[in-house]
């Protein structure tokens, strides 16, 4: 999994059939790269995401020929990392 923050929207009405209805996403990974990730969970412009990557993101659709490889998995709400309390 990799973290993100989405930056927009793709907009593609012509495209395979069975991408219908879903919405697609442009989020800019921790590491600047930016992808286009399919989301089924309502994520929006601004949101820190969950992206799942490779062809485990077709698993998260219940369809198996999805022709994805990136998928939103979650929102996420808060971001705690561990200090070096010592």
């Amino acid at each position: 999994m990799k973290i993100g923050k989405v930056i927009g929207n793709v907009w593609a009405t012509r495209k395979v059939n069975n991408l219908n209805g879903y919405k697609f996403l442009i989020v800019e990974l921790e590491n600047g790269e930016k992808i286009v990730a399919c989301d089924n969970i309502g994520a929006g412009e601004g949101d820190k995401v969950l992206v799942t990557l490779g062809s485990g993101a077709r698993k998260g659709t219940y369809e198996e020929d999805v022709p994805i490889d990136s998928l939103v998995i979650g929102i996420i709400d808060e971001i705690e990392e561990g200090g070096g309390d010592e």
